[in-house]
């Protein structure tokens, strides 16, 4: 494989980014529930943004909260999972919050990532995991850091042996030599 030149490139990639995540509260038509949470968004924030979590929209029986101060960083040792995720048909951003006891209780997000294997760990997990639309600006970034960072390897399957053929052949040569 020969090597990719991009033009203009020559440039320093940030490995982390501040974010907020945009959670929606709808009241709900289940006898049990009183209301539902899902997270609809992620925009980039500026750095340095304390976590709060304030409402920013409200109408009727549905609301959106923003909750600011989250960081969504980027490791060379995922480049893969980010590469996958890009490439799919639906590229997406994965927000993590801790799971709540009471059903009506907001789960409030402390993680943002983009890499399916660090979400599949929260996923066995207690964690409550939203899969949200990744943000056109977003998306560049780390399309820029996996051509930057990720070396992809051909996967190669071993060959495999015929044990019968090898069973029989040894046991041949034992007869031989009795």
């Amino acid at each position: 494989m020969g090597d990719i030149h991009l033009e203009d490139f020559n440039q320093t990639l940030p490995r982390q980014k501040t974010v907020s995540a945009v959670i929606e509260k709808r009241a709900s038509d289940n006898v049990w529930l009183d209301f539902t949470y899902k997270a609809i968004g992620v925009v980039v924030g500026e750095a340095g943004q304390e976590k709060q979590v304030k409402r920013i929209y409200q109408d009727g029986k549905v609301e959106h909260f923003l909750v600011t101060g989250l960081e969504l960083r980027l490791h060379e040792d995922e480049c893969e999972s980010y590469y996958h995720n890009l490439m799919s048909p639906k590229p997406g951003c994965f927000i993590v919050a801790e799971a709540v006891d009471d059903p009506d209780e907001m789960p409030v997000p402390y993680l943002v990532s983009l890499s399916f294997d660090e979400v599949h760990a929260y996923l066995e997990g207690d964690e409550q995991v939203y899969a949200v639309e990744i943000p056109a600006e977003l998306y560049q970034w780390a399309e820029a850091y996996v051509l930057t960072h990720y070396v992809a390897i051909k996967k190669t399957k071993r060959k495999l042996r015929n044990w019968t053929e090898e069973a029989s052949v040894a046991g041949k040569g034992a007869q031989k030599t009795s």
